[in-house]
C-alpha cells in the first residue's frame, strides 16, 4: 500500500460515491469548494509541513480527522439544539433504517449507499426492520386471498378519488358493488366499455 494513501485496503476502493438530492447539491458543492479553498491556502502557507493525503476533511496539517473530533462537534450541536444524546455511529444506523423503509427493502441500493462491503451485511444487521413489512405483506395477502380485498392494487388506487357513485333507480347497489369488486368482472366490464361507442 502506498503510504500516502488512506484507501480501504480490505475492499480495494479508493473513493465512495455518495448520491445527493437535487436541492442539496448546490449547498454541498459550495461547502466542498470552500473547504478546498481553505486547504489550498493552508498548503501554500505550510508548504512541506502539510501532509497531503487528498482528504476532503482533514486537520490543519492535512492529517485525517480523528473520531473524537467528530464526536465533539456532534455533541456541540446536540447541546446547542437541546437534542437527545446519541452516539455518532447511530446516525448511520438511522440512515440505513430509513433508507430500507423508504426504498421498500431495496437492500442492494442501501448497501451501496451505506458503504457496507456486502449486501448480506445489511441483511444480517438490519433484517429485523424488514420483518415488520413482511408481517404487513402477510396480512395484505391473507386479506386478499381469504376476504378478496384489494386483489388488484391498481383498481384500488384508481377508485380512491371516486369513492361514491350514483346508482340508477331499480339497481341493487349491494349487488352492483359485489360485481364491481370482482376483478374478473371489472376486467370484463372495462374491456366491454372500450368497445362501446358513447
Amino acid at each position: 500500500m502506498d503510504n500516502r494513501s488512506l484507501s480501504h485496503t480490505r475492499w480495494k476502493c479508493q473513493y465512495h460515491i455518495v448520491f445527493i438530492s437535487k436541492y442539496r447539491k448546490r449547498f454541498v458543492a459550495q461547502i466542498l469548494v470552500d473547504i478546498k479553498k481553505e486547504q489550498d491556502e493552508l498548503k501554500d502557507i505550510l508548504g512541506s509541513e502539510y501532509q497531503d493525503y487528498n482528504l476532503v476533511m482533514a486537520t490543519t496539517f492535512g492529517l485525517p480527522i480523528g473520531d473524537s473530533y467528530l464526536r465533539d462537534q456532534m455533541q456541540k450541536v446536540i447541546d446547542e439544539q437541546g437534542l437527545p444524546d446519541v452516539v455518532f455511529h447511530s446516525l448511520r444506523h438511522t440512515s440505513v433504517t430509513y433508507k430500507l423503509k423508504l426504498s421498500g427493502g431495496d437492500i442492494k441500493a442501501v448497501q451501496g449507499d451505506s458503504g457496507h462491503a456486502q449486501a448480506d451485511m445489511v441483511t444480517e444487521v438490519y433484517g429485523h426492520i424488514l420483518d415488520e413489512d413482511r408481517r404487513k405483506n402477510a396480512e395484505l395477502m391473507e386479506n386478499a386471498f381469504y376476504n378478496k380485498e384489494n386483489l388488484n392494487p391498481q383498481m384500488k388506487a384508481q377508485d380512491e378519488g371516486n369513492s361514491t357513485i350514483t346508482v340508477p333507480d331499480g339497481v341493487d347497489a349491494e349487488l352492483l358493488m359485489k360485481v364491481l369488486g370482482n376483478p374478473e368482472m371489472a376486467a370484463l366490464l372495462t374491456s366491454l366499455a372500450k368497445t362501446m361507442k358513447v
